[in-house]
């Protein structure tokens, strides 16, 4: 089942009443368009929960409320922070994957629990009502919910280096057991400095030897963490990165406003970021000091009724993590109403 534009529901109730009319419709075929479009499948605006991002931790969260019985709206965009890596790892039993195809199948999975529905589109504001909250779209709707559950991600900030963004996700990266494996033994570097560019090259000398800290710009390293990485034979760079050069999104050279040339096979980097949806902040939520939404261990935000989970929440950014969260979240959501209903 496929819903693109506008939320439908197709259940056995419906289908008996209005089996009559398809019958007629069906028996006269010159008005079977006119009847599909003056009778469009139902549009429902009222739900128990709402989830804003229909990728992993969404879709997960979205599953375990669909088990649980509860009418669900799942609103998407369809804009993954991942959707320019070609491949998911270290997530068992889909190490290897694109993350397309894993979202893909969640969705048909997701899909078959018929109370919980879909939305294309994006999800642009929010507000507190007298029993819950209301979501508004891009294209106009507005929709309502006792309990709203952010799971939109973050939005990665490019640097100003021709050739970053084409490569990011791909050969530049962000995280080792996501991505390492895959470039053990290659030539590589890590774009950072200070104590942040020495823990990072730490980390990655477990997958390589054959490294480069790139400072891009005079280094800020002490002068025990510059004579440990001289130790390790790890080089220190301090030119200015003019652009990178790449093959579809491979690196192959960082070029610098010196004129000279690197050849790198990957490039580590931490990206600085915003959040993808800015509703839980208008919302009320707190947003931590590093820019993630506050959440407490049970996925709940500082705003009763609001949870977020995902990428938008944490650091670690994996696809195996994101569902783990969102399942949690859903669960969570669902026992609260139970127990608020439950008097």
């Amino acid at each position: 089942m496929k819903i693109p534009d506008r939320i439908t529901v197709s259940s056995r109730r419906r289908f008996i009443r209005q089996s009559g009319a398809l019958f007629a419709a069906f028996a006269f075929p010159f008005r079977l368009i006119e009847y599909l479009k003056s009778n469009p499948m139902e549009t429902h605006t009222h739900f128990d929960i709402i989830i804003v991002g229909g990728s992993y931790s969404g879709l997960a969260a979205g599953m375990a409320l669909g088990r649980s019985l509860r009418k669900v709206l799942i609103i998407d965009s369809n804009k993954p922070c991942n959707r320019q890596t070609p491949y998911s790892h270290n997530f068992i039993t889909q190490d290897g994957k694109p993350p397309a195809e894993i979202a893909a199948t969640a969705r048909q999975q997701v899909e078959k629990y018929d109370t919980v529905h879909f939305f294309s589109g994006l999800a642009t504001s929010g507000s507190k009502t007298s029993d819950g909250f209301e979501i508004g779209v891009a294209s106009g709707e507005t929709f309502h919910a006792k309990k709203v559950i952010f799971a939109t991600g973050i939005h990665d900030i490019m640097p100003d280096i021709e050739g970053y963004a084409e490569c990011w996700g791909i050969s530049v990266l962000h995280c080792p057991y996501c991505h390492g494996y895959e470039v053990r033994n290659e030539k590589t570097g890590i774009l950072a400095n200070g104590d942040q560019g020495f823990e990072f090259t730490a980390l990655i000398s477990n997958w390589t030897k054959d490294l480069t800290l790139f400072t891009n710009g005079k280094s800020t390293l002490t002068k025990q963490q510059a004579a440990t990485l001289a130790k390790r034979n790890i080089r220190v760079n301090e030119d200015i990165i003019d652009r990178l050069e790449h093959n579809n999104g491979h690196l192959t050279h960082i070029v610098f406003k010196s004129g000279t040339i690197a050849p790198m096979t990957a490039l580590y980097a931490h990206s600085t970021f915003e959040q993808h949806c800015h509703i839980p902040e208008t919302l009320g939520c707190e947003i931590t000091s590093e820019g993630y939404i506050k959440t407490d261990p049970l996925q709940k935000t500082s705003i009763p009724g609001i949870y977020a989970c995902g990428d938008n929440t944490t650091k670690l950014r994996t696809v195996s993590n994101a569902v783990a969260m969102g399942t949690f979240a859903g669960m969570v959501a669902n026992k609260e109403m139970v127990l608020e209903g439950f008097k």
